[in-house]
């Protein structure tokens, strides 16, 4: 008998989604989640498990892992931006439906964090493969991986740690500054992913700004007027002040419209941010810096920023088109990576 599977749609009275099943295969698919991270250990480390392998066993265990990989529970994070994605295993290759209503739920919330995961370079680069094309020149190219996996290009750490003395990662100062990834670069990048390997006991949060939510929130005569403006945005994350930032010679910069289109939702947002923006093209006085200043205000109030608490196992994507992100401080003392890998806005 066929199983008819019916998509329960996010709206404003029911937050969540869900792939409605019978009660007893949701329980079925619970067990199939934990199996699945058991098998996942084993891959890793061998363990009773190997008697599974073979046979029946592991052809049922196939069958209730598929069933459980189509449950996906999405719960907005705040009122104006982000969403938590539960009941998907990431390393696991993902079915064509559930990565259609995650690419719904990208459009829709901006930034998705799929919690509790358990997934090296590779599975995280396969999953930023699915909602475009993998950056593979930004990445490190004289830190190791502390994956030791070399075989996945484009990967890059946000770490203090250090290792035989250096760094296995960057850290600069100027990222606790909102921006948005790439703005520098003719073509900025479309998103980003972390994924979260060690965080500090406090602080260290990851903020991220709606920055259509907060053009839509302009005067429509004041959205008139920057809506044909442009911005010229430079590259040097270890300037912390806006003084010495418009004073720098950097080489790379770029110039975008100070609004953009989304080309997927169609919604315009403000593109601009405190540490990259450096002025309005034909405003580089008072006025531009002025006007600018209160863009920038405006898109770091409260109700329009999620603030991330991150927590190991942690993977989070978000649309560089659409918000702007900053890090919090953390004590020095305190232990931080993340693995990261940019998507092209170009495919």
């Amino acid at each position: 008998m066929a199983l008819e599977l019916t998509i329960r749609r996010v709206d404003d009275r029911d937050p969540f989604t869900l792939l409605r099943l019978p009660d007893f295969l949701k329980r079925v698919a619970l067990i199939g989640l934990a199996f699945r991270r058991l098998m996942s250990f084993r891959r890793r480390k061998p363990c009773m498990l190997c008697c599974v392998e073979n046979g029946i066993g592991m052809n049922l265990a196939n069958v209730i892992m598929n069933i459980a990989n189509q449950i996906a529970k999405i719960r907005p994070a705040h009122p104006a931006v982000g969403a938590h994605v539960t009941g998907v295993y990431l390393g696991d290759p993902v079915g064509s439906d559930l990565v259609q209503e995650l690419r719904d739920a990208f459009a829709r919330y901006s930034v998705l964090c799929f919690p509790g995961q358990d997934i090296d370079s590779d599975d995280q680069a396969a999953f930023a493969a699915l909602f475009g094309h993998v950056d593979r020149a930004d990445a490190d190219t004289e830190t190791d991986d502390p994956d030791r996996k070399q075989s996945t290009p484009g990967v890059k750490y946000i770490s203090n740690i250090r290792k035989n003395g250096k760094l296995i990662g960057s850290l600069p100062d100027g990222e606790m500054h909102f921006h948005s990834d790439g703005a520098h670069r003719e073509a900025p990048y479309r998103a980003t992913t972390l994924f979260a390997i060690e965080v500090p006991d406090c602080g260290g949060e990851t903020r991220f700004a709606n920055m259509a939510a907060a053009f839509e929130a302009l005067p429509n005569n004041l959205q008139a007027r920057l809506d044909g403006l442009s911005a010229r945005h430079v590259f040097n994350y270890n300037k912390t002040t806006r003084e010495e930032m418009r004073r720098g010679d950097e080489v790379a910069h770029a110039v975008h419209p100070l609004v953009r289109t989304h080309p997927d939702t169609g919604r315009k947002s403000l593109y601009l941010s405190r540490l990259m923006t450096r002025n309005i093209v034909g405003m580089e006085n008072d006025e531009g810096e002025d006007l600018l200043t209160m863009l920038l205000d405006h898109c770091e109030k409260p109700k329009f920023v999620y603030d991330h608490v991150w927590r190991p196992g942690d993977l989070v994507i978000w649309d560089n088109r659409s918000v702007n992100h900053a890090r919090m401080d953390f004590p020095s003392d305190q232990r931080r990576l993340l693995r990261r890998y940019t998507i092209s806005d170009v495919d």
